[in-house]
């Protein structure tokens, strides 16, 4: 496994080396769209409608759309100085009860390994939340970004998991829901409550798989076993290369065009005469 990012938990005047690597993976089966009439990959342009023209990055800016059709410009420079001051650091903040943390706050899983100087350190932490049983809360800066986190433990290994902002978890207030003191009979809650202890068995994740994706996987295999391939055609020799061929021959017989009209100057004494080259 590839460790993503290496820096140290520190853990009030204790720092632990650590080397975090991704818990999760999207198996997402990617089909690619092709054109359907000559099965071509179809490609995907930075492209300006104004100019009708495909544009490079070196002439692309950010822009925020404050109002509709109306941008306020961010130069990359102003994010640079708006980043925080990068450290390899996962500051620990806080310790609270796993229980007290809503389940809607977890966004992604990381693992965290220690170096090897750090093992004793990160035993230590380890048996210590396991002890008090909580988790801890801690920000860390990943990408650029400053991240708020959790870290946790999962048998023998420390887990990272960034957790939203209260601010980017969208409130409820404009949904449709049954008031709390809906009524329902208690026939009813008997018979629901009989059909979940009915279902209640121990989690085995291992039994849960996505039906979708492997119903795909399978319809991939065949569709290859059976040889039903389309063969895509070989790309022209590209029209940006035949486009920039055109460009450097237009600059060159522009410049051509400028030199000759400027090998002829105007001597101080009035007269004119041919320049060599």
């Amino acid at each position: 496994m590839h460790s993503m990012w290496k820096g140290s938990i520190s853990f009030g005047l204790v720092n632990v080396p650590i080397k975090m690597f991704a818990a999760t993976e999207n198996k997402d089966i990617k089909l690619r769209y092709l054109h359907k009439e000559c099965h071509t990959p179809v490609r995907y342009e930075k492209r300006c409608p104004k100019c009708d023209r495909e544009v490079p990055m070196s002439e692309i800016v950010r822009g925020y759309e404050y109002q509709p059709n109306r941008f306020v410009v961010i130069e990359d420079s102003e994010l640079e100085q708006l980043s925080p001051e990068k450290t390899r650091t996962i500051d620990i903040l806080d310790f609270v009860d796993l229980a007290r943390i809503d389940p809607i706050y977890f966004d992604k899983t990381y693992y965290l390994a220690p170096e090897e100087s750090g093992f004793k350190a990160y035993a230590l932490l380890r048996q210590a939340m396991n002890e008090t049983g909580r988790i801890a809360i801690a920000k860390v800066i990943i990408r650029s970004s400053t991240s708020l986190a959790s870290l946790r433990v999962n048998g023998n290994t420390i887990l990272m998991e960034t957790i939203f902002y209260p601010d980017e978890i969208r409130g409820v207030e404009s949904l449709s829901v049954p008031a709390a003191d809906y009524a329902v009979s208690d026939q009813e809650i008997s018979l629901a409550r009989q059909l979940i202890d009915s279902l209640v068995t121990d989690f085995d994740p291992g039994k849960y798989v996505d039906d979708y994706r492997a119903s795909l996987q399978r319809l991939i295999e065949a569709k290859a076993q059976n040889e039903t391939f389309v063969n895509a055609p070989a790309t022209p020799a590209g029209d940006n290369v035949v486009d920039l061929m055109k460009a450097l021959q237009a600059s060159l017989d522009a410049t051509k065009k400028e030199s000759s009209t400027t090998a002829v100057k105007t001597t101080k004494g009035g007269r004119k005469k041919k320049a060599t080259g």
